[in-house]
Formats: structure tokens, sequence, C-alpha cells
């Protein structure tokens, strides 16, 4: 049984979208005196840090999944059960608990995902 794969690409945009909203939680505005909130925010330095790595990560990986159903013309339930494995372990592996604890994963995955997004493609 084979269909469309429109559906699939739509639920993953949306595990995307919500993946990388919830990214934003972890940036708080600090509790500060007055004319004191850009020393306050520089020392949150490794939160936004660890934000902007999570958010290319996560980036990276919608490209990679975008450029993939590129090639993808239908689909049967096999590929949906992989799909939403890969879209629970994306939106697992995205997300950084701590400022200095970039994604899981951290140093090789995105520059195998980087280099696997700037393929070229025929």
């Amino acid at each position: 049984m084979a269909s469309e794969t429109g559906r699939i690409e739509a639920f993953s945009d949306g595990v995307y979208a919500i993946a990388i909203t919830l990214l934003i939680l972890d940036l708080k505005v600090p509790m500060t005196q007055d004319g004191h909130l850009g020393v306050a925010l520089l020392r949150q330095w490794p939160t936004y840090f660890a934000f902007l790595v999570s958010f290319a990560f996560i980036g990276i990986m919608w490209v990679n999944h975008h450029r993939l159903f590129n090639h993808i013309r239908r689909s049967d339930n096999r590929l949906l059960f992989l799909n939403l494995l890969f879209c629970c372990w994306e939106s697992h592996s995205s997300r950084s608990p701590r400022p200095y604890s970039p994604p899981t994963f951290a140093a090789p995955t995105p520059l195998w995902q980087l280099r696997f997004s700037t393929a070229p493609t025929s």
C-alpha cells in the first residue's frame, strides 16, 4: 500500500518546528538592576551558545530531511515508522538541557550532517 509523502513531510516539519520552539525556553531574561541588563545577558553566553548550536543542529537535520524526501515519491508503513523513529531521535538529541551541553552526539553528528546537506545533488 503506497501513498504520497506530503503528510509525512508535514508531520516531520511540525516536529522540527516544535523542537526549535522549545529551544527558546532555555533563554531567560535575567533579573537585574536598572542599567545592568547588558552585563547580565553577557553572563548567560553559554546558554545562548547552546541555543545556537542546537538550532543549527535541528536546521541541518531539517535540510537533510527535506532533501531526502525530494527523492522519495511514495511511502509505505515501513517508511512511516522509520520516519517516526527518526523524528523521535531528532527531537530528543537536539534538546540542550544545560548551557555547556550541546546536543547529544554533538561533535561528529552536525559535521556529518553538514557534509550530507552540502553534497551535490544531480
